[in-house]
């Protein structure tokens, strides 16, 4: 069986010592992918940012919070592995500049300045050696189809999970999976748990061989 490396939850990036920017993630969706992977008997490891959820007892977790920290973490275990579930929503944008104190009021506009945080599963995707894998997650608001498939694409997945908005923080989602091509290979919808058992079946068939 495999060992797959699973990223999961939100990330955060500090304005100052006390704020951030961060979103809803709550890191279901990587519980259930984890405990689904568990029951087919992989192996799983879990890079998780700042969430409420237990994940599955039989895998290890690694705790993290920024999405430097979560792609430094990633890019290190996922050596290890055989294939990599990118379920993260890590943040896509850092203050270019964090104030080493708490921002104080002023009584007017606060303007600040973002730049790109690294992206995780493009970078995993950029370094997988033959042998291994990585599935991403896309998660957007319109032209689903054809922005996973970009997605895709620019971050060299082997397959992509395409959902909407609607599943942050949801305990039912509704997501379809993409080959390279475009092909819909499964259509699922439910709890996410019932979701993450039919995609790990999915992924264990086109994708998981023993290692060597």
């Amino acid at each position: 069986m495999a060992r797959i490396l699973i990223t999961s939850g939100p990330t955060r990036q500090y304005l100052d010592p006390v704020r951030y920017l961060t979103n809803a993630s709550s890191g279901r969706m990587g519980a259930a992918l984890a405990a689904a992977a568990l029951r087919l008997g992989h192996q799983v490891v879990i890079v998780s940012g700042p969430v409420a959820v237990d994940y599955p007892a039989g895998a290890e977790v690694v705790d993290v919070e920024t999405t430097e920290q979560m792609l430094a973490v990633a890019g290190e275990l996922f050596a290890g592995c055989q294939g990599a579930i990118g379920a993260a929503a890590p943040c896509d944008y850092r203050p270019r500049q964090v104030n080493v104190q708490k921002i104080a009021k002023t009584g007017g506009p606060l303007v600040v300045e973002f730049i790109e945080t690294p992206d995780v599963v493009a970078t995993l995707g950029q370094q997988k050696r033959a042998d291994q894998w990585v599935v991403g997650f896309a998660l957007e608001t319109e032209d689903h189809h054809f922005r996973a498939i970009v997605k895709l694409e620019r971050k060299h997945c082997d397959l992509m999970v395409s959902n909407g908005a609607e599943a942050i923080n949801a305990a039912e989602t509704q997501v379809a999976l993409l080959a390279p091509d475009g092909e819909v290979l499964a259509e699922l919808a439910g709890s996410k748990e019932a979701v993450a058992d039919g995609l790990l079946r999915e992924i264990d068939v086109r994708l998981c061989q023993p290692l060597k």
